[in-house]
């Protein structure tokens, strides 16, 4: 299974930007889903996740209301729309697959599979 995520950016404050994540050589549809970030000096930490049919997900507050986990089967993609950005949100953005539990978790050692990573920087 392959996980290549993308859209990365240098933004601005306030700015938006929407990270994909295209999963090949397994069964997407399988698959909760997440997302998980690392800043420089810093332990990875839980973004948000996605049930399998997209119909639940999962956040951590610090990105509630400005951040958005969807998925479309059909593609093999999952995606992340994040909105009104903040300095702090620099990280690499890193995407996860697991199939071994039936809802989205935070916990990064469920996942198993795990892509290379997209730079998110956001300037003040």
């Amino acid at each position: 299974v392959q996980l290549q995520a993308s859209g990365g950016g240098l933004v601005q404050a306030g700015g938006s930007l929407r990270l994909s994540c295209a999963v090949s050589g397994g069964s997407f549809s399988s698959y909760i889903m997440g997302w998980f970030r690392q800043a420089p000096g810093k332990e990875r930490e839980f973004v948000g996740s996605i049930s399998r049919s997209g119909g639940s997900t999962l956040y951590r507050d610090s990105v509630k209301g400005r951040f958005t986990i969807s998925r479309d089967n059909d593609k093999n993609t999952m995606y992340l729309q994040m909105n009104s950005l903040k300095p702090e949100d620099t990280a690499v953005y890193y995407c996860a697959a697991e199939d071994s539990t039936f809802v989205p978790t935070p916990l990064a050692r469920r996942y198993d599979f795990w892509g290379q990573g997209t730079q998110v920087t956001v300037s003040s």
